[in-house]
């Protein structure tokens, strides 16, 4: 089974579907190779106009895969160092990417998936959608996906739920600027239907000016160095002592050590 589905309908619009709906869509090394490898692919398709982001099954995206966290932190420095910069390189390769982007967020939509939500220039939630910035929960960092935090949704909001983890609603991503609009279940495809349709009367070329000018000229499009600098922090931090205790902590369902109860 592939991990990411690509789909291109008769009218250019690409869909790309998060496929491993048993773990809540969390990312794994195939995962990432798989989006990488696919909004490449996309990229160079003419005939793609915009690209719609979905998950299968009840969750948009629930982070990162807790097994593969815990296999990486304890594999070889390189083979960790590359695991780390494949979760900076999808996002900023999604971040940058030429055509316009949307995403149809449903149920768990943590880690990873809300650094899928600040890379795209377009996200729809419904009401039920949960939201959570939660890697500090398990002793890891979200170093690549921490520029996008800032960028989508400001420092202050960013510093509050990176350091907290704290979950939250739709109607508070809403309110942060998260996501742009609220749409019930029954309502949300022909809520996409008229946002595609704008963005079909946009000139693709023009749009692709407007995408990279706004990124470049405001210092928000990553270099190698800096993808380097994300992907080696959040590195170190998922092998620290509070890295491996924190995924344990998670796959045994308790609390970590770190923990002092009130």
């Amino acid at each position: 089974m592939s991990e990411v589905l690509l789909a291109v309908d008769a009218r250019g619009v690409a869909t790309v579907t998060l496929n491993r709906p048993a773990t809540g869509n969390a990312y794994n090394a195939a995962m990432l190779a798989g989006l990488t490898a696919g909004l490449a692919q996309l990229g160079a398709d003419p005939a793609v106009r915009v690209v719609v982001i979905r998950g299968a099954g009840k969750h948009f995206q629930a982070g990162a895969d807790i097994n593969w966290l815990g296999e990486t932190a304890l594999a070889a420095p390189e083979a960790a160092f590359t695991a780390s910069r494949a979760t900076t390189v999808a996002m900023a390769r999604l971040n940058e990417f030429p055509k316009p982007t949307i995403a149809i967020v449903q149920g768990a939509c943590f880690g990873g998936g809300c650094g899928i939500v600040c890379c795209v220039d377009v996200a729809l939630a419904t009401p039920a959608a949960l939201f959570g910035i939660t890697e500090v929960r398990v002793g890891v960092t979200p170093s690549p996906i921490s520029t996008h935090m800032v960028n989508a949704i400001g420092l202050r909001q960013a510093r509050r739920y990176a350091i907290t983890g704290e979950r939250f609603d739709a109607a508070e991503a809403l309110r942060i600027g998260l996501v742009h609009e609220v749409v019930a279940v029954d309502a949300i495809e022909a809520r996409l239907a008229e946002m595609l349709d704008a963005i079909f009367l946009s000139a693709p070329g023009a749009v692709a000016v407007t995408k990279q000018s706004i990124l470049a000229a405001n210092g928000l499009m990553l270099d190698d160095r800096q993808i380097d600098m994300l992907s080696h922090e959040g590195w170190m931090q998922r092998s620290s002592a509070e890295g491996l205790e924190g995924t344990a902590a998670f796959r045994e369902k308790r609390v970590p050590a770190w923990y002092v109860p009130g």
